[in-house]
């Protein structure tokens, strides 16, 4: 089965192109242009007042659109920003810390660029203490109550390895210490139902519309549980917006997860993430049906390395019977050459170190796995 009519702008934009990296930069579908124009529009068309629609109407669908794929049923613990790293600073400034000025961070040794690079530059100034320990060894490392603030990605960017303990990590979090953090990312519209009901009471969570979501850019959420960081240090202007009729000198907060909200920021990326999910409801597209799909081209690729350079790879991520990454990671010392040689021929991978990583979006169909093998059977 093939879904590329609903991306009919970016293939005829390329029309030559293999993309194998949606994990990296999701291809665009037709109905976020629509959204995107439809913002475009009302700014023209409402000026000063479209944030009225803005916040009135979009915002709210998509908090709910964003709390049903985590399977928490809470809309209002959703707040939107232009990227996580925002919300990782404005969580760590209101974090509570038994070290007066000082935090003590846990974290996995896979966690994202953005993450892993603050969490380093503050640990360098000695704002924070950071401890990073391998996937399978965190959930231990976290009940030794050493920490404030613990930190995995549910799906590791760099291996595709899955952290399944969500609910066991988020029962450690309290309010007043320590904080739990999942980065969905990754697993975001890649794994049904990641966070919740249970893990959504004491857990943040955070991801965005940039990957599987394929809404792009300036779209990134997190889930606040409530009752964690009710006044948080870092706050731009919009975390009072319900009531700008505050006395000076006053600094209010939203009673929602809007107390973590910064300045103004551009909407355009939540009109491409609600048009997005309209067009997926529309053609009844689940997170559990394109799963479904994905695991059959993996299959395919998998079934057809046969005695191609690729096999002598060791498949790090190999998938299982319960949620798989989105793509599939081959360590091998060949990586980076391989990769270079693939996007010679136009076919988009990406190499992290020594892993090339083949990732599968909805817009990838049976054809395009048998040109990938093609190319792969190539590889020197």
């Amino acid at each position: 089965m093939s879904f590329k009519r609903l991306f009919s702008r970016a293939f005829d934009a390329a029309p030559d192109r293999l993309h194998f990296a949606s994990h990296s930069h999701h291809l665009w579908p037709d109905a976020s242009f629509a959204g995107q124009v439809e913002a475009w529009d009302d700014a023209a068309r409402l000026a000063d007042r479209k944030w009225d629609k803005a916040m009135g109407e979009v915002w709210p669908e998509a908090q709910r659109r964003v709390a049903d794929e985590l399977g928490t049923g809470r809309p209002d613990d959703i707040v939107f920003s232009s990227n996580t790293h925002d919300f990782l600073i404005r969580i760590a400034s209101a974090c509570t810390r038994a070290e007066p000025g000082r935090l003590r961070v846990l974290a996995s040794d896979g966690e994202f660029h953005s993450a892993r690079r603050q969490l380093e530059r503050w640990a360098e100034d000695g704002w924070l203490r950071l401890t990073t320990v391998p996937l399978d060894r965190l959930l231990d490392s976290a009940r030794t109550g050493d920490h404030d603030l613990i930190l995995v990605s549910q799906v590791q960017y760099n291996s595709g390895k899955i952290f399944e303990p969500v609910e066991e990590l988020a029962a450690l979090a309290r309010p007043d210490g320590p904080w739990v953090i999942i980065d969905s990312y990754h697993a975001f519209m890649a794994i049904d139902r990641p966070l919740g009901e249970t893990a959504a009471r004491s857990a943040f969570c955070l991801g965005g519309g940039y990957k599987y979501a394929m809404a792009g850019e300036g779209c990134a959420f997190l889930h606040a549980p409530a009752g964690f960081g009710p006044r948080p240090p870092v706050t731009g202007w919009f975390a009072e917006f319900e009531d700008l009729t505050l006395p000076a000198g006053r600094v209010g907060y939203a009673s929602d997860a809007r107390r973590f909200l910064g300045a103004t920021f551009d909407p355009s990326g939540l009109y491409r993430f609600t048009a997005v999910q309209r067009m997926l409801e529309a053609e009844g597209l689940t997170t559990a049906r394109i799963s479904a799909h994905i695991a059959g081209l993996q299959r395919r690729l998998l079934d057809g390395l046969g005695e191609t350079p690729l096999a002598r790879a060791e498949l790090i991520n190999p998938p299982g019977d319960g949620p798989n990454a989105r793509f599939l990671a081959f360590r091998a010392p060949d990586s980076e050459r391989w990769g270079a040689e693939l996007l010679a021929q136009n076919c988009i991978t990406d190499v992290r170190a020594d892993v090339l990583r083949i990732g599968f979006g909805l817009y990838n169909d049976p054809a395009d796995v048998d040109r990938l093998l093609l190319l792969i059977g190539r590889l020197t």
